[in-house]
């Protein structure tokens, strides 16, 4: 008897370890998700995949469509892009305004200038044609640059996390003498260290605004001129997309360029987040630059010496060294890349982008409801969801049109998935402040001071919206 009994103690005693470690693994798997996601970034950066995989949400598919369908995109009348090259003071002040110059080169080229691009066809997706006159021919014509080149000297440098861009660019200000720690740079624009990124206009200005260097940004670039750059000694540093898999999904990188060669097709990078860190280069084929470059309307940005700065824009098809020429050039190119691939969302997208900074330096309303439709039809196609984390024209189209809708779709949907933060709130803010809602707006505003301080439009706004 005194056996059974210790028996069954023995089997209830069992069965409760059983019920505790059953209802301890069940909590844990619960709660999984949740410690992990509540760990620092910088420490979830070390998690094995799998254990970052289990411990995922599924990942949303896209930013979020029109609340319409294709058929229903607003009618798109005939457009003529201005041939003027002055660039008057936009009436709707842009976030980040290019950084070109417009001083002229010091060596023009002797060659005849280049022919003027067709007119891409006609849009055929909402009845009417979006017309885009082509600019006018180059006064000259850039000589091709040699078939190979490589810049030495340069020595790449591992990126902390999210930090791509203040990384490219201190390994940028190193070549030049300019010893700087890439997280100082990242300090002064992404202190809080969960942001997850900083646009290029944000990287030039911080070259011209605390180094002894100069720096310029432009958009519509093409291969030709990435070689004419590195073939005069200038690193060339490209925003593009990247996709490193399924499961991650779609993000932004940026890539420093030192070297090409013709014959194999291919240009030689410093990857801050790839390597090799021998600084030997990684070799990039044209095809795939090409590709994935689109993704930010093929922007890039080089870092020279002040003095030199006739030598860097010498070497530039002149059509860049204007703001209005560039985005007008722009725009162009976008919309023959609609044409040639309608289903292709990030040509939409780049003719919005063009279309938008056109419509800020020449404050013409019809280039911002242009814009609008062209964001349509690349959210109809489908955009990726962290789009907007990096590229941030479609809120300025559509507050421009009256559409806060869509800005507050579009920054809910950004926020929710843990990027774009300070622009996020921003817009999200001046949406809430066009519906009328300014205690709304002054908490987004206020948010968005607190990821970036520096972020000066957004104090501007809140300080204009308390002084009211």
């Amino acid at each position: 008897m005194v056996i059974m009994g210790d028996m069954r103690k023995g089997c209830m005693l069992g069965l409760l370890v059983l019920a505790f470690v059953t209802v301890t693994a069940v909590l844990g798997w619960i709660a999984f998700p949740r410690i992990v996601a509540a760990l620092p970034a910088p420490v979830r950066l070390y998690l094995p995949e799998e254990v970052i995989r289990a411990a995922s949400t599924p990942l949303p598919t896209a930013l979020p469509a029109p609340a319409f369908t294709p058929q229903s995109i607003v009618l798109i009348p005939t457009l003529a892009l201005p041939t003027a090259v002055s660039s008057p003071t936009p009436t709707i002040p842009a976030t980040y305004t290019a950084v070109a110059h417009a001083a002229e080169t010091r060596n023009p080229m002797s060659e005849a200038g280049s022919p003027t691009p067709e007119n891409p066809s006609p849009m055929t997706d909402n009845g009417l044609p979006l017309t885009v006159t082509p600019s006018p021919p180059h006064l000259v014509t850039l000589s091709s640059p040699p078939p190979a080149h490589r810049i030495t000297g340069l020595t790449v440098i591992p990126q902390k996390f999210n930090n791509c861009g203040p990384a490219n660019l201190t390994i940028n200000l190193t070549y030049y003498g300019h010893a700087v720690d890439q997280l100082d740079v990242a300090a002064q624009m992404r202190p809080q260290y969960e942001d997850r990124n900083v646009t290029p206009w944000e990287l030039a200005g911080y070259v011209n605004e605390q180094t002894p260097l100069q720096a310029s940004v432009f958009s519509g670039g093409d291969l030709d001129t990435l070689k004419r750059l590195i073939s005069a000694g200038y690193p060339v540093v490209i925003e593009k997309g990247y996709e490193p898999n399924d499961w991650q999904g779609w993000m932004g990188h940026y890539l420093t360029l030192i070297g090409y060669d013709d014959a194999a097709q291919e240009f030689t990078s410093l990857d801050t987040f790839l390597g090799p860190w021998d600084s030997h280069g990684r070799a990039e084929s044209y095809d795939y630059i090409n590709t994935y470059w689109q993704h930010f309307n093929n922007i890039f940005y080089v870092v020279y010496p002040p003095e030199e700065e006739e030598e860097v824009l010498a070497l530039l098809p002149a059509g860049l060294t204007d703001p209005l020429t560039m985005w007008q050039q722009a725009a162009e190119k976008a919309q023959a890349d609609t044409v040639a691939e309608p289903t292709n969302s990030y040509a939409w997208f780049n003719l919005g982008t063009s279309l938008t900074e056109l419509g800020h330096l020449t404050g013409e309303q019809s280039y911002f409801a242009n814009a609008a439709a062209a964001f349509d039809q690349a959210r109809t196609i489908g955009l990726p969801w962290r789009m907007l984390w990096y590229q941030f024209q479609p809120y300025e189209a559509y507050l421009a049109m009256g559409r806060t809708d869509d800005v507050l779709t579009l920054a809910n949907a950004t926020l929710s998935s843990g990027g774009g933060q300070e622009e996020a709130y921003y817009y999200r803010g001046l949406a809430y402040l066009a519906q009328g809602n300014p205690n709304q707006a002054r908490l987004d505003f206020e948010q968005a001071i607190t990821w970036n301080p520096t972020f000066t439009a957004v104090q501007q706004a809140h300080d204009s919206l308390l002084n009211k």
